[in-house]
């Protein structure tokens, strides 16, 4: 199987947290060095997790954080990211420009500490940086070890500071004046190349990646302006982009929620600081039913959640309950409603602040201070209860939800305990027509999940039944995005599918328990078999995501044409091949357009699509969880508008249309 062609489609806070301006110099004393550089191009995982396409980008987000870190000490105004047609990155801010004095500790410049020696920078002390993002101060150095080269230039007092570095980080010479600027211009600019021996995978950043998180940070620091320049686009409006919202969270959310239909007027905002922790948190129901809810520390998406996520949870759990029992929405007797009622529909927002960040894991995605908790909860659930009182129109409409909810809830439960089964092999109760594979090892074991009985039918005949199994679907599986619970677990399509997996639904997942690595869904190339398998990847983001997660969703390519010349069959799976096929094989061709799977006979079908050897899988994979929710909401959700104007937009990349 070594063959087979696999695609990845993957502030200084003083005692009164006065987030304004930090009356601390900043200047050569305040860089403390803790430790020296090699280590890092030896093990580059150890700091940036991986050396992946994630791990390229990281390097851009450390040194815009530094930038944002100069913003939020109230020094800086705007950072502009560029990336030029060689892929080499300008990270650009107009705070004070780092000291160009020289370090007491290791008597070189201190510019040239800060990117050389790890463990030094001003976020050890406490002095120049209460509270920032990033690697705590070894994120420049660590982008210089992994860059072919860097240059930094430093403005302020009327000149021009300027090192480069190369070979792994070492200086190519001391730092030197080497100009003029006006007296007013100040700040840090710093442009590196990511080292091709080190990323070997890829030296490319990608457009979307950049623009969304730079967009991103724009939110969560409101009232600071983030510049993207893209010189790679051909396109115009794709060049340059400038994010700056005054209204930071709230603007945020009403973004996110752009595709859905609100079902109060009003963004609930609150914030405040307690023990030198700042938050911040904004929300807003949806007609939805899957809650959102992005949490961040310092900048940092803390993806996995935390005290902060929890703090929020137990005040609107708290809350509402309060509200609704206070005004007769509940009866004493009647029954609490539970977090996941609170939280059906919502869109939410939770940034906290902190000078002392605890993470669990290496890659920071859960927060875990305990203080934080107390504190989320306190300031959230004091102003959510003084919105409530103050917007009683709106106040019901967010009880009414909530009391739905969980009426489907208790629907809900009973549907579930259907899909559940005694153990793993257990098939004998499986609703559909699922032709399992011999192998009980799911390391190698493949499940095919396959439109209609004639497409079905050809790839059981033509598959390897030692490690393929085969589900066919009767016709379109319900469309979760618009669907309570209960109605979806007891859709039959669906429960056939939860129950063949294996490994549990939604909270109960258990990867461990899945009976086969890959799923693999293969629909024909026409605009239904493209609406099944968005149907189905919907549902495998909505209930089971760690799926995507951890890369066991996988789309078959079938080809598109058959070209026969005497005995010769080639196949081309796109227009260009078919092409190129062509002008190789000359004239007499004979062409066959496959408008569906069931077209092919068992021997093609494993030829061309299963077999290990010839065939090219997209594994799905989700890069950016907030970007792909709002991809379903607006395909699969009730909101014609911006499904419409979706389709207008990308019309031109479509290939393949049968209509």
């Amino acid at each position: 199987m070594s063959e087979e062609k696999i695609l990845d489609d993957e502030a200084v806070l003083d005692d009164e947290l006065d987030l304004t301006v930090s009356s601390h110099t900043y200047d050569d004393s305040d860089i403390q060095v803790l430790d020296g550089l090699e280590a890092v191009r030896k093990r580059p995982g150890m700091y940036i997790a991986s050396t992946s396409v994630k791990g390229l980008h990281h390097l851009v987000w450390e040194i815009v954080d530094n930038g944002i870190d100069e913003a939020m000490a109230g020094f800086a105004t705007t950072i502009t990211v560029t990336v030029d047609k060689d892929n080499v990155v300008t990270v650009e801010d107009d705070g004070r420009g780092m000291p160009t004095g020289i370090n007491e500790k290791t008597g070189k410049s201190t510019i040239e500490t800060i990117f050389t020696v790890l463990h030094a920078g001003g976020k050890f002390g406490g002095g120049a940086y209460k509270v920032s993002g990033g690697l705590h101060g070894v994120g420049a150095s660590v982008v210089n070890a992994l860059s072919e080269w860097l240059e930094v230039s430093v403005f302020h007092d009327g000149q021009e500071y300027f090192i480069r570095f190369e070979d792994g980080g070492k200086p190519k010479d001391e730092l030197k004046v080497v100009g003029k600027c006006d007296k007013d211009k100040h700040g840090s600019k710093i442009r590196f190349k990511a080292d091709p021996t080190i990323f070997t995978e890829t030296t490319v950043y990608e457009h979307e990646t950049l623009r969304d998180r730079i967009r991103q940070l724009a939110f969560l620091n409101k009232g600071i302006c983030l510049e993207f320049n893209d010189e790679r686009q051909e396109d115009e409006k794709k060049q340059h982009y400038s994010y700056k919202f005054d209204g930071g969270l709230k603007e945020y959310v009403a973004f996110l929620n752009k595709n859905r239909s609100a079902v109060h007027e009003d963004i609930i905002y609150s914030e405040g600081h307690e023990n030198g922790i700042q938050v911040e948190v904004a929300c807003q129901y949806n007609d939805g039913y899957n809650p959102n809810v992005y949490t961040f520390c310092n900048n940092i998406n803390t993806v996995e959640g935390g005290t902060h996520e929890e703090g929020f949870r137990l005040a609107l759990n708290r809350i509402i309950n309060k509200y609704a029992k206070e005004n007769g929405f509940l009866k004493e007797k009647d029954e609490n409603l539970t977090s996941d009622d609170c939280k059906e529909g919502i869109t939410a927002i939770i940034s906290v602040k902190h000078p002392d960040p605890q993470y669990e894991g290496q890659t920071k995605t859960k927060l875990g201070n305990t203080e934080v908790r107390k504190v989320v909860s306190n300031i959230f659930g004091k102003q959510l209860e003084r919105f409530l009182m103050e917007n009683p129109d709106q106040a019901k409409m967010i009880v009414d939800k909530a009391s739905l909810a969980s009426q489907a809830r208790m629907a809900a439960k009973k549907a579930r305990e259907a899909t559940r089964r005694k153990n793993g092999l257990e098939i004998s109760a499986l609703p559909g027509k699922l032709k399992d594979c011999s192998s009980k090892d799911a390391s190698i074991c493949e499940i095919y999940i396959v439109e209609g009985n004639s497409a079905g039918g050809s790839a059981q005949l033509g598959r390897d039944s030692h490690f393929q199994a085969i589900l066919p679907l009767r016709g379109k599986i319900l469309n979760v995005e618009k669907a309570r619970q209960h109605r979806i677990f007891e859709n039959a399509e669906i429960r056939s599918m939860i129950t063949a997996f294996g490994c549990g639904i939604l909270d109960e997942i258990d990867t461990s328990k899945l009976r086969y690595h890959k799923i693999v869904i293969m629909t024909d190339a026409d605009v239904d078999g493209a609406h099944i398998r968005t149907l189905l990847l919907t549902f495998f983001y909505r209930y089971l995501r760690p799926l995507l997660e951890e890369g066991y969703i996988y789309i078959a390519q079938p080809p598109l044409f058959q070209v026969k010349k005497g005995n010769a069959v080639k196949y081309a799976y796109t227009d260009s091949q078919l092409e190129k096929i062509k002008a190789e094989m000359g004239d007499r061709l004979s062409i066959q357009r496959y408008k569906g799977l069931g077209e092919m006979d068992a021997e093609q079908l494993w030829e061309t699509t299963m077999n290990p050897e010839n065939r090219t899988l997209i594994r799905v994979t989700v890069g950016d969880a907030e970007q792909a929710d709002q991809n379903f909401s607006m395909l699969m959700g009730e909101e014609v508008e911006p499904r419409k104007n979706f389709i207008v937009e990308n019309a031109h990349f479509v290939e393949n249309l049968d209509v």
